[in-house]
């Protein structure tokens, strides 16, 4: 059965962090803290997301990734987490575990600045969405959306001006999800995000100024 859609708040308000309903689906976006990190390690699964990756690509140095591929880059993230560190957002829908969009200051993810197309366009201080994974069963339900309009939130409540986003835009056609954990670039422009740069054909650089 195909799963009902979600029902997704205003962009950044703090509405978008509380339970909202649907006729059959109830939506909650929480922080990441040590007490649901066992929910994260449910979501993300035995391939730890995608590739043993837990969520770390933005945030270690390309060898030290590799190397923690899996049981490695799990530790890493669970240490930020239990330091009392809040790396990301999870969704649940039902209560079920459903959802992750990974969004903090852009310091937190130094690959971004080694990067060529993704590399700062000025020095203001700004906030950062870098990841999503959605369980199979809530994919395609709006859910990518929501968690967008959470990460804008949150982001606001912590005194975030500028919020940024890196996703992909498709040549043609549909992406395989893999492909597409930064996001797509129609979704980034639903939740009211403008593009500032384009330094590849297929990878906008958005903000969303709050």
């Amino acid at each position: 059965m195909k799963p009902e859609r979600i029902a997704a708040a205003k962009p950044g308000t703090i509405a978008a962090m509380k339970p909202q309903k649907t006729a059959r689906k109830r939506l909650e976006i929480h922080p990441l803290t040590s007490d649901r990190w066992e929910d994260l390690v449910a979501l993300f699964g035995e391939k730890g997301a995608c590739g043993g990756c837990w969520c770390m690509w933005w945030r270690l140095a390309r060898s030290a990734f590799l190397k923690g591929k899996g049981a490695g880059n799990r530790r890493a993230l669970g240490k930020i987490v239990r330091a009392g560190g809040v790396p990301g957002l999870i969704a649940y829908c039902d209560g079920t575990p459903a959802g992750w969009c990974s969004v903090a200051p852009r310091e937190d993810y130094p690959v971004l600045s080694r990067s060529r197309v993704l590399a700062p366009v000025d020095d203001r201080p700004v906030w950062s969405i870098v990841c999503f994974f959605v369980a199979k069963p809530f994919r395609r339900t709006g859910l990518t959306a929501a968690l967008i309009e959470g990460a804008l939130a949150y982001a606001k409540k912590n005194g975030a001006a500028i919020v940024e986003g890196y996703p992909v835009e498709p040549k043609r056609g549909a992406m395989p999800d893999a492909f597409a954990y930064t996001g797509l670039a129609s979704s980034f422009l639903r939740a009211g995000f403008a593009e500032v740069a384009r330094r590849s054909a297929t990878r906008p650089f958005m903000r969303y100024y709050l």
